[in-house]
């Protein structure tokens, strides 16, 4: 019969391999994965939102660090959006273990017709910030760039639909009716799906 002390012994000299199959198991998906980063000069290119294989993925400048692009090997498609501006994509293919550097490049779509002076101003309070934000199906940037003191969407009076999504989270959905020249404030929280890993 074993001893507590014995099985004590017994596990702690078993974790020492656990990790090291761990690391193998890790070494060996990584060695499957390519990294993609993204460049851009100005601040509407860094704001720009990012979909990888028709998958939102966030934003330019976050994808990095913690949030940095590893994807498979492989044939990729890569689109950038932007309020204001032409779609760009682009296809790429991804290596093992290399990194690819994407320059964000937008050209300003001209045939766009803006809100004019009596457009209605909206404050967002969205929650998680980094959440994609359309109205009537057009990307309008991230929940960031609608909120606090100095940031908000200005929509041309009527009725729009607005919408908020982000992976990992149940999409919302609502109508607004935009009232001239009028100001209002809305607070978001998405709320995570049921699918939804743990601590993201």
């Amino acid at each position: 019969m074993f001893t507590r002390k014995f099985v004590r012994l017994l596990a702690i000299s078993a974790l020492p391999l656990f990790f090291v199959v761990l690391a193998n198991a890790y070494g060996q998906q990584n060695a499957t994965m390519g990294e993609v980063r993204f460049s851009a000069d100005n601040q509407d290119e860094r704001d720009a939102g990012v979909w990888i294989d028709g998958k939102y993925e966030g934003y330019v400048k976050e994808l990095k660090g913690d949030r940095k692009v590893l994807l498979p090997a492989g044939d990729h498609e890569i689109t950038i959006r932007q309020a204001g501006y032409k779609e760009f994509t682009k296809k790429i293919v991804v290596v093992p273990d290399q990194v690819q550097t994407i320059a964000v490049v937008l050209e300003e779509n001209s045939k766009l017709t803006y809100p004019g002076n009596d457009a209605a101003e909206f404050r967002l309070d969205i929650v998680p910030k980094r959440a994609a934000v359309f109205v009537d199906d057009g990307y309008m940037g991230h929940g960031g760039d609608f909120g606090g003191r100095f940031h908000s969407m200005l929509v041309s009076p009527g009725k729009h639909r607005l919408k908020v999504t982000l992976d990992g989270y149940k999409p919302y959905e609502t109508e607004i009716d935009a009232v001239a020249s009028s100001k209002s404030q809305m607070k978001i929280v998405l709320e995570k799906s049921s699918d939804a890993p743990q601590g993201k």
